[in-house]
């Protein structure tokens, strides 16, 4: 339990900085976990239904990074 909560915190927080670093917005260190987090949440509900499926720990990278740039691009069109 613990090492999965640990393993999601660890790869929201890759995931997070490759989004932000992709769709060239600035974030924190905090912000970048929780997006990730979220964009993993997203991406695990979402991608399965389009008959996707991420296995290990780069799919879930992938995963979690596509989910989070979903969440930036929701964002910014909420911005505007």
């Amino acid at each position: 339990m613990i090492g999965s909560i640990l393993g999601s915190i660890i790869i929201g927080g890759f995931a997070g900085f490759i989004a932000e670093k992709l769709m060239k917005s600035e974030m924190g260190l905090i912000a970048n976990i929780l997006l990730g987090i979220a964009g993993g949440l997203i991406a695990g509900w979402l991608l399965p239904l389009a008959g996707i499926g991420f296995h290990g720990l780069i799919g879930s990278l992938i995963g979690a990074t596509a989910g989070a740039c979903l969440l930036i691009f929701i964002a910014r069109l909420i911005k505007k």
